[in-house]
């Protein structure tokens, strides 16, 4: 106990009284305790506002959606032709012009396709209402039990109206809205689209190593700045060697249903092969609606009913062979995905962006799980997005690079 100059009685930080201890428990512990508690707390505040910025973000991204959709599919065009731009600029093409040079093979590409085919589907879209006749007639079984099925909806609504005489009145709503209505008005609004994702690529592309360089130069450390560089050079390989992948798949796939159907003697067999390369960068969806379109048409060229469906079962058959053999093979070294995260995906991005949706789903799923594979944080998620467990956990054993972060080739 000490006197200050004051007058008062100054206590020293010993003869201070001990606030909130118990008998027999130590300033230590009671320092300890009260710390934890804090973190506790923060961390209680801090998923409070990751769960606050995540609804905002989806909530931005829904009503931004039209405006997004090209900067992502921009975004993703840039990743996939980078190493070109850069392989061409050893060799020593300025990265503008080899990105003028990209962009217009690209879109002499979407031309003729569009000019070859716009004349058979043109038809085809023509004959729509012939050919839904002729299936109606040659499955006329199946639709008397629709009928059947539909004059019980009529009894239900007219056991519906006799309750609402007596009492409060009951409607009886059809729903008669589907998934078409939607990818036809998604359809309606790729060519804008494209173009407008064309013209920024380009601008992307002719900008070369700038937007490396800004994120290496916005990383504060130096093992920030290398690893900064590294997630974005992995993102490029990735999605290059993914996508290039899969087109020569679709490729081989579009030119296997192509033969199939001529030899079966389906009329424009070379319409239809080019339909299944370009259906098929739509997981799941893509197959069956490729199945379903060819059994119409075929059930519309042929007599025999027996005969018409072996073009479904062939389209089919050689989509789960793709499917579950050859994709898996020559991607799944390079590319491991869990087939949930995959499902959950496509169903997502069809929901938010209709069929532009399905084609990129997949290919952005690549790239957050190529930056989840670099960022400690992140990797229990990018574990969840990977495929079997034991099969990497075996290819990390057997590989040294592995250990040091690198991505293993794993087998699907």
């Amino acid at each position: 106990m000490a006197i200050s100059e004051t007058g008062g009685a100054e206590v020293s930080p010993k003869d201070a009284p001990k606030v909130g201890l118990t008998d027999g428990e130590a300033p230590d512990d009671w320092q300890h305790e009260l710390t934890e508690q804090r973190l506790s707390e923060l961390r209680k505040i801090r998923r409070l506002m990751l769960c606050s910025f995540l609804l905002a973000a989806f909530t931005a991204t829904y009503f931004a959606r039209d405006v997004l959709l090209p900067i992502v599919l921009a975004v993703l065009l840039t990743l996939t032709l980078r190493p070109v731009v850069r392989g061409l600029q050893r060799i020593g093409i300025p990265p503008g012009f080899s990105a003028v040079l990209l962009m217009l093979a690209i879109g002499l590409g979407f031309a003729v396709a569009g000019y070859f085919l716009s004349g058979p589907i043109g038809e085809m879209a023509a004959r729509a209402p012939q050919i839904g006749s002729e299936v109606q007639r040659k499955l006329a079984g199946l639709m008397d039990r629709l009928a059947s099925i539909r004059e019980v909806g009529e009894q239900v609504t007219e056991m519906a109206d006799a309750a609402g005489a007596t009492g409060e009145k009951v409607e009886v709503v059809v729903d008669q809205s589907g998934p078409i209505p939607s990818a036809v008005g998604s359809v309606a609004s790729i060519g804008s689209t494209l173009v407008a994702a064309m013209i920024l690529t380009l601008f992307l592309l002719a900008s070369g190593d700038f937007y490396h360089r800004r994120i290496v130069e916005a990383s504060p450390k130096l093992h920030d700045k290398k690893r900064a560089l590294t997630i974005v050079r992995d993102v490029e390989k990735q999605i290059s060697r993914y996508l290039g992948a899969i087109t020569v798949i679709n490729a081989g796939l579009g030119v296997a249903i192509g033969i199939a159907l001529w030899i079966i003697g389906l009329p424009m067999p070379h319409v239809w092969g080019t339909l299944a390369f370009l259906l098929n960068f739509m997981p799941f969806i893509g197959a069956i609606i490729g199945t379903a379109a060819a059994g119409a048409f075929a059930l519309v060229s042929f007599d025999s009913v027996p005969y018409a469906l072996l073009v479904p079962l062939s389209y089919f058959t050689l989509t789960t062979i793709e499917g579950n053999f050859v994709t898996p093979m020559l991607v799944g070294r390079r590319l491991e995905l869990n087939i949930v995260s995959v499902f959950v995906t496509v169903a997502f991005w069809i929901w938010l962006w209709g069929v532009p949706g399905a084609v990129l789903a997949v290919p952005f799923l690549v790239v957050v799980k190529a930056v989840c594979d670099h960022v400690p944080s992140l990797k229990a998620f990018g574990g969840f997005l990977s495929g079997d467990p034991a099969m990497r956990s075996d290819d990390q054993e057997g590989d040294p690079k592995d250990r040091a972060g690198k991505p293993a080739a794993r087998h699907a």
